[in-house]
């Protein structure tokens, strides 16, 4: 008999490619918010449940209709730099109100396994790979990422908590940057992978370069995430860990933007915008501990990976 896997937010980035990667081992309940069927298209033999996982009622409605196996909590109100610059509060309380409800309900249940997406953004810019011990509450958070690191750190701290008091075990994961197909391509939510293969592939003349340009980022592919993600569920076996997942080094965006041109055969001049949000940080994981504990380590070099998303983007995205 498979084993019953709620993933929340299977019409999001994550959640959809999570789907597609386990929808042959388990008994999927998919959690859908806008709308009654999934915009990127329905797969066989899940369950989909249109759920507002910000309302109390309905978090409780969900966790009461069956008893799940493993959850994972892949539902968020996310955005991008410029929201996370002009509008911080978008990411805080929507995302602290439902995590309180679904860690809570699915301790309640006594779920076996709740997974649950963190970022990296607490620890202070640096240029060496950082372990999930080299963050400390005492530590300030980057000013532009003060309300959404804050939120994340409250979320990871509610998963050790919850795993004290109830039978349920959780990890949490610090991933870095994630890319690939289904990732969002809209410039003003995006991040800097899906923004770049986006300007890029409908560019003509100029790049448009948010800031100077300064910026570092550890990246990491979809697919890498996922199995990220399986390797856990298989194989963490105490009652709280928190692992950090990534590639392990930081590619200079100016660089990732190169890449994808020469990927695209397109020849583009910079042109920089300093009138545009620019978070000129670096910040680079180290994954020793997942390496060790789980076996795990990311495979999809940058260089392919961009190659598959920008394929992707031009098949699937591109009017």
């Amino acid at each position: 008999m498979k084993q019953r896997l709620l993933i929340c937010g299977a019409d999001g980035f994550i959640g959809k490619s999570a789907l597609d990667y386990f929808k042959d081992r388990y008994d999927i309940t998919a959690t859908i918010f806008s709308s009654d069927t999934p915009s990127r298209g329905a797969v066989d033999g899940v369950k989909y449940v249109r759920v507002d996982l910000r309302v109390e009622s309905e978090v409780i409605d969900l966790f009461e209709r069956q008893q799940f196996d493993v959850v994972l909590q892949t539902a968020a109100t996310t955005t991008g730099a410029k929201d996370v610059v002009e509008r911080p509060y978008v990411h805080v309380t929507d995302n602290a109100v439902m995590n309180s409800w679904i860690f809570r309900e699915a301790t309640r249940t006594k779920v076996g396994h709740l997974l649950f997406p963190s970022c990296t953004v607490m620890y202070q810019p640096k240029d060496h790979p950082q372990t999930e011990a080299d963050w400390s509450p005492l530590d300030e958070i980057y000013p532009a990422y003060f309300g959404v690191g804050n939120m994340k750190v409250f979320c990871e701290k509610m998963c050790d908590f919850y795993s004290r008091i109830g039978q349920t075990k959780f990890t949490a994961f610090r991933h870095s940057n994630v890319y690939g197909p289904y990732d969002k391509f809209d410039l003003d939510k995006c991040h800097v992978v899906p923004a770049f293969v986006n300007k890029v592939i409908n560019a003509e003349d100029t790049l448009e370069i948010w800031g100077r340009g300064q910026a570092s980022r550890d990246i990491i592919y979809i697919d890498d995430l996922i199995e990220f993600i399986d390797r856990c569920i298989e194989r963490q076996t105490a009652s709280y860990k928190l692992y950090n997942c990534g590639a392990g080094q930081a590619f200079p965006i100016l660089h990732l933007a190169k890449t994808i041109m020469q990927l695209n055969n397109k020849k583009l001049q910079f042109k920089f915008d300093l009138t545009k949000p620019d978070i000129p940080t670096t910040v680079i994981l180290d994954c020793s501990k997942a390496k060790e504990e789980l076996g795990w380590e990311p495979k999809v070099n940058v260089t392919e990976g961009l190659k598959r998303t920008s394929e992707w983007y031009k098949n699937n995205v591109r009017q």
